[in-house]
């Protein structure tokens, strides 16, 4: 019936694709961005499971929870309740394919319960503190994995492919006692010593910014995407209630002049009352999506001179819708 499972290339999308991958027979998983299904880059059929990602032309089940890919399906005059699969408003995909699954009558291991309340967790970027977030539960310890730099692209997505499985089958706390698992996780914990290095070294305050609210992280000069997380300039600017990521977008490994904004909150502002609402802000400058606690968004660029004009201009939106949230 289903062939094929297209699901985004993180945490959410391979704990999505793992709960599919129960319910029907699919070893075919392939993992992308937004970017590749808007740009339609990626050709699907009847035969297709799309997780986490935009709504694509046509398939056979789609599930996401992002609200914007919802708005982007009304305007094109589709009904989202008429589409096979679910949208939800949940805190991760995942969650929107557990519970239709479990609603339609499927038996789902026990498990799968705590993976996804830890993937719900991840994705929504749901800390109350920084000691939070460095606690090494298994979801967390999976995400390193996740996040462990690999030899190549065809290296990465095969070890995801693998990862789909583990999940599928295993309770987290066992996927993490795998020794491919925990050679990753140990290779992470290397890496991030160098990421802090390269936040150090890229980022800024905006001049306006004279409280120092968002810690911007620019990462446009390098000729290669330098591998971070962004959440970790929290380590080094406590003071910063969000953090602002800004980098090249790159095609068949050639750089363009196109770029990736990736924006998410302090641990203390998410968990405070506040108005900020990051989803939002992508969404009014009609540059991307996401949930009130972290978002990305999108510009194209024809130029080397046109993308550094976007970019400031970007960054001075973002700050002033930043100020009218409150």
């Amino acid at each position: 019936m289903y062939e094929r499972i297209i699901t985004h290339n993180d945490m959410d999308g391979v704990v999505s694709a793992a709960i599919c991958a129960h319910c029907f027979p699919i070893d075919d998983v392939r993992f992308v961005g937004p970017n590749a299904v808007i740009r339609g880059e990626i050709s699907t059929t009847e035969g297709d499971i799309v997780c986490d990602l935009p709504y694509p032309v046509h398939c056979g089940l789609w599930f996401d929870h992002h609200e914007g890919n919802a708005l982007a399906v009304q305007y094109r005059n589709i009904d989202v309740e008429g589409i096979a699969g679910r949208f939800a408003p949940k805190p991760s995909c995942s969650r929107v394919v557990y519970e239709y699954f479990s609603e339609q009558g499927w038996v789902l291991p026990p498990y799968f319960e705590g993976t996804v309340e830890e993937t719900d967790i991840i994705d929504s970027f749901d800390y109350h503190s920084v000691e939070e977030w460095r606690r090494e539960t298994p979801g967390k310890l999976v995400d390193y994995f996740l996040k462990a730099r690999s030899s190549t692209q065809r290296d990465k997505h095969r070890s995801m492919r693998e990862l789909v499985g583990w999940v599928r089958d295993l309770p987290l706390h066992e996927v993490t006692a795998l020794p491919a698992v925990r050679e990753g996780i140990e290779r992470y914990k290397k890496e991030e010593e160098r990421m802090l290095k390269r936040i150090q070294e890229d980022a800024y305050f905006l001049p306006d910014d004279r409280r120092k609210e968002i810690v911007i992280i620019d990462l446009t000069r390098h000729n290669r995407r330098p591998q971070i997380i962004k959440n970790l300039a929290f380590l080094l600017y406590p003071q910063a209630s969000a953090v602002l990521e800004i980098y090249s977008l790159f095609d068949r490994g050639i750089k363009t002049t196109n770029l990736g904004f990736s924006i998410s909150l302090s641990f203390t502002v998410n968990h405070q009352e506040h108005t900020k609402d990051l989803g939002e802000i992508m969404r009014e400058l009609n540059m991307g999506d996401g949930h009130r606690g972290a978002a990305a968004g999108t510009v194209y660029a024809n130029s080397k001179t046109e993308m550094l004009k976007q970019k400031q201009e970007v960054l001075q939106e973002i700050y002033k819708l930043w100020m009218d949230h409150g």
